[in-house]
């Protein structure tokens, strides 16, 4: 298993530098970065795309790619490095490649009218088309499209006209071939550059869907035209709003005959059209940064809910005849049906756009495009990264949400390092490639400062001294370091006699060491990296562990001590350049690389025992140590930095409770950022903490249910009354409309409805103030419609109209058209009210106690429970277990809390929280407790794991577990057992005999795996289990405790030949009965696994046991049957009932399962970064035969793989690897 975890990971934006980057097909779309191809996919249980995939196999620029017309599981890609490759997305592994090409690949499309066939062409052509299989495979060239004069942009297939094709050139004409027909060559150039040799390059070229012949074509300047591709006639020639609006892509709206969008190249407009009309229908600003590439979803993603049921009339009352749709507008009649646009920005950003609900379903704002040079942690708030790429800006990003918050304002070529000023300047000093170095003020949004004393050099390294403010070191390809004050006034110059690539200053103001390289010694080398070191980071407390990131794309981590690599990490895509430590965890760190990506990284699994021993209570000697002594060769690991010595120095101040603060400080300096800190302040809150104590980002986070209206009304108010800056808010800050309106949804969904309905009102949304109004009362809802009738008069509308007469306001109505001189429309008016068709509407109060508020409170405390728990699984599924604990913690829900956390193998934290908690933790706390005991056994460190179970009551049985697997000498066993309690290896023996005499199975089992023969507790344990089977109403509980005893026994007895037979049995009895603990965990995932493990092992091994195949597949088929809800089923595998039988095979299962007695412990084990996928997602689970995702569990043949949730999960139920070997599993 890793020893370093991913637990973050800020994907890379979409490269602005070619066309087809982005593509989508049903519920999945891509982009491409520089080198990598993300694809996002639906989740359609909680209707969001997530990040599913990403594919590296490039190694230089991608040009492009294109999804296959007819399988949405392929798509292809080309580069600059004269490769095109084609990709399964479902199995995410590459089907071919295409190498041998000689021109780059500019350009990239499936043929429509061959099934494996993608074209492909260079900048002049010719068009290759590749072949991928069948009796034509191979690569051909097209027959007449070559030797173009201008360069080719874009080109595409006709969907429907057999193999017709269109170019587009950077001259602005267009090339058309078509099968028997005359081919056309750089035709239908925009008038205005007839006769001239000006360029103007085609952006976008799509073909009608709904025509043969019809062609929509966008120039950069000239605009948009509808041409027809056999008279070579301009149909249509759009108008934009100005001439200084261009566009840079297009596409059609499959689902709207007619309609088409486009996308402006300045600012990021997304522009709706319908080819009958000359000018656009609608225009919606989407970011300030214009379009680079846009792409329709051909199915939109299925919503969760449906309001409606769908075979009524949306106009149909069911009171009442059909009222006929309301009168539309001349745009209104055009409005769009529900559509979503995959949007690609100048900027990186990348977002899915629903037309329909004019909103992002997803959107990424922002993203480096290229490679990312250097990255550092705010000193003074480390909940900021900022980092520095090749595209020529330096951005920051918020690493709990894991969003970008500022943008440099860009255009400084390369950039290399940066630094960020001490304190709270809130400014970052840059390093470029040729425009020397700057200090960006992030506040104001602006360069602030420039230093050119490197001239045209390339600066290498930037450093802000935190100890003088006024300081800047640089050093450059010059071969000069220099330091300079901030405005520009040097103070030292330093000529090395070659280029510098580093400078850092000292924080230490005690004490200079100074090494003496004239021995001409090296103390150390590292071996292991196959290409040129760029990035080394020690890490700041235990100072031995240095990591190193390379050319070769890993990171490795180093025990410096011995020269051993303790862990290869593999995630990056390409070179890793950078690494920083966070200030206030030292164990989290992050790195950057050529791949565009940063990544968040947790070091504690390479110092669990000094994890453990905080928890164990051990002395300070055992957790905090000096330099001096953790250097030492095989001495444990001590925390030796400023950290964990501040941590001591705040813990040894008086306090109430010395323990509690340990745990929480250690926990949260430990675990990595991602809701740490949430929880615990939860905690605080729970055990009564004053609310005053609370820090002030808590209500950022998951807030306690009875401050969540207190929170909430408060942000309301902030953003109504909020005073929109100069300089802004960092990047898409709102507008001060965009704030009132989410200040508004927040007062809804408070209940605060007069509060929203006043907001609605400042922003001149009346009809959505007085639709809720009458929520508030009747006489609200009568004092708003007079107030809009009073505006609307003095704006003098005929819209009054329908509200003077709903509230009766006879005397305002006839007063309005007597003023407008309409005499005869104030005389219909007046008539009417006579006759009593206008009634003055009375408003009356409803009697008190007309409903029960105790079952409305009910009703909405058990609605609001369901709702928290959605909304836990929700980040439990995304991989943030922590979170999800969190959302349990918020309503009081301890157990549940804890079970997530033991769920999310967050084992260490689930002790500390649960040791504060107190007895609603205890139960999960104690299991907890025993898989740690678990983890320590792997360390291995047996007192330790000792220590651990004695935290727990009744913990003899799994003291036993510990004792009986100790592979030490007798007297040390004996030492064992006597910390624990239990006698003497040498006694065991006879009290086994004992308890075997006295016909107690379990005590007699116990006894004989404590003593110096623990084989003979193999058969009589077997015996007994398989008497238990052989009757029809055994039960889980009876034969578990005794198998789970036996499977202690030690590993070098347990494989030895003479115990063959009975390991055997052993091992198929443990895979059954660890099936059923599956089922009743609810581990689907690992149930058929557990069902055919057993079943091979029945197949291939001589045993004797109450069990048969058959039995088995009916037992597995059952409980496919009863658990696969009709919800779960699709067009491929149709939901079947089960059948009677199956119901009762499946009945007579739950009655031996019964239920698992720790509350919320059921369901899947998912990990931190689970979610997380990789560059490197090469392995294949021996469980399921699927590429695994996020965590790899590696078995003990060093190849076979399984994700670390399925080993989690598979050891819980079944302590035996799934090789069947006999030899324990131990993930944890």
């Amino acid at each position: 298993m890793s020893r370093v975890r991913q637990v973050g990971l800020l994907a890379a934006g979409c490269q602005p530098w070619n066309k087809d980057v982005c593509a989508a097909s049903g519920d999945r779309f891509a982009y491409c970065a520089t080198l990598a191809i993300y694809i996002y996919q639906l989740d359609h249980r909680y209707n969001e795309f997530k990040l599913h995939a990403i594919m590296s196999e490039h190694k230089k620029t991608i040009t492009a790619i294109s999804w296959c017309p007819h399988n949405p599981d392929l798509f292809a890609s080309s580069s600059t490095d004269n490769l095109v490759i084609l990709w399964n997305v479902a199995e995410q592994k590459v089907i071919a490649k295409l190498d041998s090409i000689k021109e780059t690949p500019a350009c990239l499309g499936w043929c429509w009218n061959i099934d494996d066939a993608v074209a492909f062409v260079s900048q002049k052509g010719p068009l290759h088309i590749w072949t991928i299989s069948g009796p034509d495979s191979g690569v051909s060239v097209h027959k007449e499209a070559h030797s173009f004069v201008s360069d080719i942009c874009i080109f595409r297939w006709h969907t429907q006209k057999k193999g017709k094709v269109a170019f587009g050139h950077i001259d602005g004409s267009i090339s058309i071939f078509q099968p028997g027909c005359k081919n056309q060559k750089h035709v239908l150039r925009p008038e205005s550059l007839e006769g001239t040799d000006e360029e103007d390059p085609v952006t976008a070229l799509e073909w009608d869907p709904l025509s043969t012949d019809y062609l929509l074509v966008a120039n950069l300047h000239y605009g948009i035209r509808l041409l027809d591709s056999e008279s070579l006639y301009c149909i249509t020639t759009f108008n934009l709003p100005s001439a200084a609006v261009s566009v840079q892509c297009l596409a059609w709206v499959p689902s709207a005959p007619g309609m088409f969008i486009t996308g402006d190249s300045q600012v990021g407009i997304l522009r709706i059209w319908n080819v009958s009309r000359t000018t656009p229908l609608e225009n919606f600003k989407l970011k300030k940064t214009g379009f680079h590439c846009l792409h329709v979803v051909n199915s939109p993603p299925k919503k969760k809910f449906s309001v409606q049921s769908p075979n009524k009339n949306h106009y149909t009352s069911s009171t009442s005849e059909a009222v006929p749709p309301p009168n539309l507008t001349k745009n209104q009649a055009f409005s769009l049906p529900p559509g979503h646009v995959v949007c690609c920005f100048l900027d990186g950003g990348v977002g899915l756009y629903d037309m329909g609900a004019k909103k992002w379903d997803f959107l990424r704002e922002l993203g480096h495009v290229e490679t990312i040079f250097d990255c550092k942690f705010k000193p003074d708030d480390p909940n900021l990264l900022a980092t520095a790429s090749f595209d020529g800006t330096i951005k920051v990003w918020d690493i709990n949400t894991l969003t970008a918050v500022y943008t440099s304002p860009g255009n400084e070529g390369v950039i290399f390092a940066l630094s960020w000023a001490p304190g709270d300047l809130n400014c970052i000093a840059g390093a470029t490639s040729r425009n020397g170095a700057f200090i960006w003020d992030i506040q104001k949004g602006k360069i602030i400062q420039r230093f050119n004393e490197h001239g045209k050099n390339g600066i290498f390294h930037i450093a802000w001294s935190h100890k003088d403010s006024k300081r800047i070191a640089t050093c450059s390809g010059d071969g000069f370091c220099i330091i300079r004050t901030v405005d520009g006034k040097l103070l030292h110059k330093y000529k090395h006699p070659a280029a510098v690539f580093g400078c850092d200053w000292s924080q230490n103001n005690n004490s200079v060491r100074i090494w003496d390289y004239t021995q001409d010694a090296c103390i150390r080398i590292l071996n292991g990296h196959t290409a040129p070191v760029r990035g080394l980071m020690w890490n700041t407390e235990i100072p031995y562990l240095l990591i190193s990131g390379s050319w070769d794309y890993t990171i490795k981590v180093w025990d410096t001590r011995g020269g051993v690599c303790l862990d290869t990490v593999y995630d990056h895509g390409a070179d890793v350049y950078g690494l920083t430590c966070h200030p206030d965890r030292p164990f989290t760190m992050a790195s950057c690389s050529r791949d565009s990506t940063v990544r968040l990284w947790s070091l504690i699994p390479l110092i669990t025992p000094l994890q453990i021993n905080i928890l164990a209570d051990r002395s300070w000697d055992e957790i905090i140590g000096n330099t001096d002594n953790a250097i030492r060769q095989d001495s444990p690991p001590r925390l030796c930095g400023k950290v964990s010595r501040d941590i001591k120095q705040e813990i040894e101040k008086p306090t109430c409770n010395p323990r509690v603060k340990k745990l929480r400080l250690f926990s949260e300096c430990l675990s990595p950022p991602g809701g740490s800190d949430n929880l615990w302040n939860l905690v605080a809150v729970i055990k009564g903490q004053d609310d005053s104590l609370l820090p002030q980002n808590y209500c950022k986070g998951i807030v306690h249910l009875k401050h969540l209206i207190k929170f909430r009304t408060s942000e309301a108010q902030e953003l109504t009354t909020i005073k929109m800056s100069k300089f802004g808010g960092g990047i898409g800050a709102p507008t001060k409309e965009k704030k009132l309106k989410e200040a508004a949804e927040i007062h809804l969904r408070l209940g605060q409805i007069q509060r929203y309905c006043e907001l609605m009102v400042e922003l001149g949304e009346w009809d959505k103030a007085l639709s809720v109004a009458p929520g508030v009362s009747v006489k609200y809802w009568k004092k708003l419609m007079q107030r809009r009738a009073d505006q609307l008069i003095q704006e003098d509308k005929d819209d009054v109209i329908p509200y003077c007469i709903a509230t009766g306001d006879v005397k305002k109505l006839v007063n309005f058209f007597v003023s407008r001189g309409q005499l005869k429309e104030a005389l219909l008016i007046a008539q009417a009210a006579c006759e009593g068709n206008i009634q003055n509407l009375q408003v009356s109060t409803p009697p008190k106690g007309a409903s029960n508020s105790d079952e409305i409170y009910e009703d909405f405390n058990e609605l609001l429970h369901q709702v928290i728990h959605e909304l836990a699984e929700w980040y439990f599924q995304d991989g943030r277990a922590v979170l999800a604990a969190c959302c349990h913690l918020a309503v009081d829900d301890i157990e549940l809390a804890m079970a997530y956390l033991i769920r999310g193998n967050e084992l260490e934290l689930a002790v500390s929280v649960g040791t504060i908690l107190g007895e609603p933790a205890a139960p999960a706390m104690h299991y907890a407790l025993q898989l740690l005991a678990r983890k320590c056994m792997m360390i291995p460190m047996w007192n330790l794991a000792a220590d651990l179970l004695l935290m727990t009551p009744d913990s003899e049985a799994h003291l036993v577990k510990l004792c009986a697997f100790y592979p030490g000498c007798v007297e040390e066993i004996n030492d064992l057992h006597k910390k624990c309690s239990l006698p003497p290896a040498e006694e065991c023996i006879q009290l086994a005999e004992t308890a075997r005499a006295d016909g107690n199975v379990f005590e007699t089992i116990k006894y004989y795996l404590l003593s110096q023969e623990p084989e003979k507790a193999l058969p009589i344990g077997i015996d007994f289990v398989k008497g238990c089977i052989s009757n029809s109403n055994w039960t889980l509980d009876t034969v578990y405790p005794v198998l789970d005893l036996m499977s202690y026994m030690p590993t070098e007895k347990l494989l030895s030949h003479t115990c063959t037979e009975a390991r055997n049995e052993l091992l198929i009895l443990c895979g059954y009965i660890g099936a059923l603990l599956a089922i009743r965990r609810q581990y689907r995932s690992i149930v058929p696994a557990l069902y055919e493990y057993t079943s091979q092992l029945l197949k291939r091994r001589v045993v004797s046991v109450p069990l048969k195949i058959e039995h088995l597949a009916e037992e597995l088929d059952a409980w496919r049957a009863c658990t696969q809800s009709a919800k779960q089923s699709s067009e491929d595998s149709p939901y079947t009932p089960p059948s009677d039988s199956q119901r009762t095979v499946y009945e007579t299962l739950l009655k031996r399962l019964k239920e698992e007695p720790l509350k919320g412990i059921t369901g899947p084990d998912y990990v931190t970064g689970s979610n997380l996928p990789s560059h490197s997602d090469i392995h294949i689970s021996c469980l399921t035969g699927l590429k695994i995702q996020g965590p790899v569990y590696f078995l003990e043949d060093g190849k076979s793989a399984i994700s670390l949730n399925d080993a989690l999960m598979w050891a819980k139920v079944n302590p035996f690897s799934p090789l069947g070997t006999g030899i324990r599993l131990n993930p944890f």
